[in-house]
C-alpha cells in the first residue's frame, strides 16, 4: 500500500511539474496579439480591476477592452473579458457607475463604444438608455467661441487632441448605429478644427493642445498652441481619424479632407522616426535629446494606424513595410517575455495632461519625467490591434 501511495504521489508531482511547460511551449507558439491577451488575462482575471480596485468608468480600460474583445472569434473568453466590464458599470435603470453628466468630460465618453458593442449582441433597453445619455452630454457640452468641445469642464477653452478620440469616434459610431447623421458631421468638424488648431506648419506635427483663451501659462501666448508635440497625443488623433472614417458614409462631404489630413499627419510622422529602432519618441521633435525616450504608446498606435490605413486604402503601400518594421522594434525594444512565455511591455508613458492641480507645465521637462508604466493599457491595447492587423 505504501509503495502504491509513494507511485501515486510521484505522478502527479510530475503532471504538475510538466503543466506549465506546456503553457510556455503553446504560449510561445501563438500569434502575438493572442500571447499578449493572454498576459493580460494571467495579471488579472477581470478587466475590472486590471488598473486599480476601485474601478472606474475610464477610456483607457474600455481601450484594453476593445482590444481584446476583438480576439472573440478566437475565444469567446476575450469577449466576456470585455462584456463584463462593462456590465459591472452599467446599472438596470440605465444609469453608469462613477460616469456624471455634468462632469463634461470627453474621457468619459469613449467607453460609451465598448457598451455599444455590448447592445447590439444583447439589445437590453438599458443599455440604449445609457448610450443615449452620453448623446445628451455632447449636446450640451460646453464648447470654444470657435465651436470646439472644451476637453474637460475643468479645462475651460481648451481643446486636446484627445478628445477626438475620445469623443468624436463615438459620434460617428452612435450616428452610423442609429441613423442619426447629424452626428457624423459634429464629428468630422471637430476632427479638421482641431487639425487646424495645433498643426505646426513647419514640420506637420500637431501640439498636445489648444488654448482659445491664451492665458494658461503651457500655450504659445500668440497662437495658442501648447510647446511640444505628444507621441500618445497625436497616436489618438491618427487612430480617431481611421475609427471616424470606417463609419462615415463614402459619400460624406468631408470624407476626402479626412483622408487627406491622415496622409499628411503620417508622413510627418515618418520624418522624426528613429532611424535605429524604427520607433517614436516621447517627445517626438526632440529625437536624441537627453531624457527623452522611445515611447510604447505612441509607436504601437503608429504601427496599428500605419497598417490598418493601408489595408483601407487610406495610406500608400510603403507604409505596410513600414509597419512590419516598426513592430519589430517593439518587440526588440520594449517587449520582454517570460519563463511562462508572458510578455512584458515596457516605456510605456502612464499618462500626460496640461494645466490642473498640481500644475502640468506642458515643458520639455515635464513630458519626460511622467511616470512610466510597464503593461500599461494606452500601449498593450494597441500592440494587440497591431499585432492583429498585421497578423503576426
Amino acid at each position: 500500500m505504501y509503495r502504491i501511495i509513494i507511485q501515486v504521489l510521484l505522478v502527479a508531482a510530475t503532471a504538475c511539474n510538466f503543466q506549465p511547460k506546456v503553457q510556455k511551449n503553446n504560449q510561445s507558439e501563438l500569434k502575438w496579439s493572442v500571447k499578449m491577451a493572454n498576459s493580460v488575462l494571467a495579471r488579472s482575471d477581470s478587466l475590472i480591476y486590471y488598473v486599480d480596485r476601485n474601478p472606474k468608468w475610464a477610456y483607457d480600460v474600455a481601450f484594453l477592452g476593445m482590444a481584446i474583445d476583438r480576439l472573440g472569434k478566437t475565444d469567446v473568453k476575450y469577449s466576456k473579458y470585455m462584456e463584463n466590464w462593462v456590465n459591472h458599470f452599467v446599472r438596470p435603470d440605465g444609469s453608469v457607475i462613477d460616469y456624471r453628466l455634468k462632469e463634461y468630460n470627453l474621457d468619459r465618453i469613449f467607453p460609451g463604444r465598448d457598451l455599444l458593442t455590448v447592445y447590439k449582441r444583447h439589445p437590453d433597453p438599458k443599455y440604449k438608455i445609457a448610450l443615449d445619455n452620453f448623446i445628451e452630454q455632447l449636446k450640451s457640452h460646453p464648447k470654444t467661441n470657435s465651436g470646439g468641445y472644451w476637453h474637460k469642464n475643468i479645462y475651460p477653452w481648451q481643446m486636446w487632441l484627445d478628445g477626438i478620440f475620445m469623443a468624436s469616434t463615438y459620434m460617428a459610431q452612435y450616428a452610423k448605429e442609429f441613423n442619426a447623421p447629424g452626428w457624423f458631421d459634429v464629428a468630422t468638424t471637430q476632427t479638421k478644427m482641431i487639425y487646424e488648431k495645433t498643426l505646426d506648419p513647419q514640420t506637420g506635427l500637431l501640439m498636445h493642445a489648444w488654448d482659445e483663451s491664451r492665458t494658461q501659462k503651457w500655450c504659445d501666448p500668440a497662437t495658442g498652441q501648447s510647446h511640444y508635440p505628444w507621441s500618445r497625443a497625436m497616436g489618438w488623433y491618427i487612430l480617431a481619424i481611421e475609427d471616424i472614417l470606417e463609419y462615415l458614409p463614402e459619400n460624406h462631404p468631408d470624407r476626402a479632407a479626412l483622408i487627406t489630413i491622415l496622409q499628411k499627419t503620417c508622413e510627418a510622422l515618418l520624418k522624426v522616426r528613429d532611424p535605429k529602432t524604427g520607433l517614436w519618441f516621447q517627445v517626438l521633435n526632440q529625437g536624441g535629446r537627453e531624457g527623452n525616450y522611445l515611447e510604447g504608446s505612441g509607436s504601437a498606435m503608429y504601427t496599428y494606424a500605419f497598417v490598418r490605413g493601408v489595408h483601407k486604402g487610406y495610406l500608400d503601400k510603403k507604409y505596410l513595410d513600414i509597419a512590419n518594421s516598426a513592430f519589430d522594434g517593439i518587440i526588440k525594444e520594449l517587449i520582454t517575455v517570460d519563463e511562462k512565455g508572458f510578455i512584458t511591455m515596457h516605456n510605456i508613458c502612464g499618462g500626460c495632461g496640461l494645466g490642473g492641480n498640481p500644475y502640468r507645465d506642458g515643458t520639455y521637462e515635464y513630458y519626460v519625467n511622467e511616470k512610466r508604466i510597464d503593461n500599461d493599457t494606452k500601449g498593450v491595447a494597441p500592440f494587440i490591434m497591431a499585432a492583429l492587423e498585421l497578423d503576426r
